[in-house]
């Protein structure tokens, strides 16, 4: 397990400029993002037990980060 937050930005270094745009002009991108960030947190906390939450709930959370990030990949990469 890693205590390392996974923000977009390290995840795909190379859509970096696109991400950006995509933000400005997709609201519906820029929900996914602000959602991902949300929950990336949320993860980040709980792994480092500043929120400490269940083995399941975490589990979720982290199912919910992957799920949202492959979305934001098939956009980045579309």
């Amino acid at each position: 397990m890693s205590h390392t937050p996974h923000e977009l930005s390290e995840e795909f270094p190379e859509f970096a400029e696109k991400m950006s745009a995509l933000k400005a002009e997709n609201a519906h991108f820029a929900k996914l993002a602000d959602e991902y960030h949300e929950v990336n947190r949320a993860v980040h906390r709980a792994e480092t037990n500043v929120e400490p939450v269940g083995q399941f709930a975490e589990e979720e959370m982290r199912k919910k980060r992957a799920a949202l990030k492959d979305e934001i990949y098939r956009m980045l990469s579309a």
